[in-house]
């Protein structure tokens, strides 16, 4: 009977053989992962991993995450994250078997307060005109 090797055992080769936005993928899913489920720092309530960038040498991959709450609780949540960042790094390490694990930069990702922004100001501009075409 000739088995087939499991996910787990051709990770390290898929990494080898696959562009850095896969590698980014893999490591997003684990770091979601580890974040979600192995940290209990209770300033990591609504912490969502959005995007991984892994630097071109593999040395870094800047994580960006958002974080339900107000400016302190973002603050609060990076610096756990920040200091959780070499465990993160060592469980991923472990987990994926890589030859060389990046290490981890925590980073707050703005896409979606920028969106919301402009959403705000496009519906503000849409009032105003509204507002001039009820004066004429």
């Amino acid at each position: 009977m000739h088995l087939l090797p499991t996910a787990h055992c051709l990770l390290p080769t898929v990494l080898a053989m696959h562009r850095p936005e896969r590698v980014a993928d893999i490591l997003r899913e684990e770091i979601s992962q580890i974040v979600g489920y192995e940290l209990e720092d209770p300033r990591l309530g609504m912490v969502t991993v959005t995007d991984v960038r892994v630097s071109d040498n593999g040395r870094d991959a800047q994580v960006f995450v958002t974080v339900a709450g107000d400016e302190k609780e973002h603050a609060s949540a990076l610096a756990a994250l920040r200091h959780a960042a070499p465990y993160v790094r060592q469980q991923v390490g472990l987990s994926l078997n890589l030859p060389r694990t990046p290490h981890i930069h925590f980073v707050r990702d703005r896409v979606e307060e920028e969106g919301e922004r402009v959403d705000q100001l496009l519906l503000e501009i849409e009032q105003e005109r509204k507002n001039e075409g009820m004066k004429d």
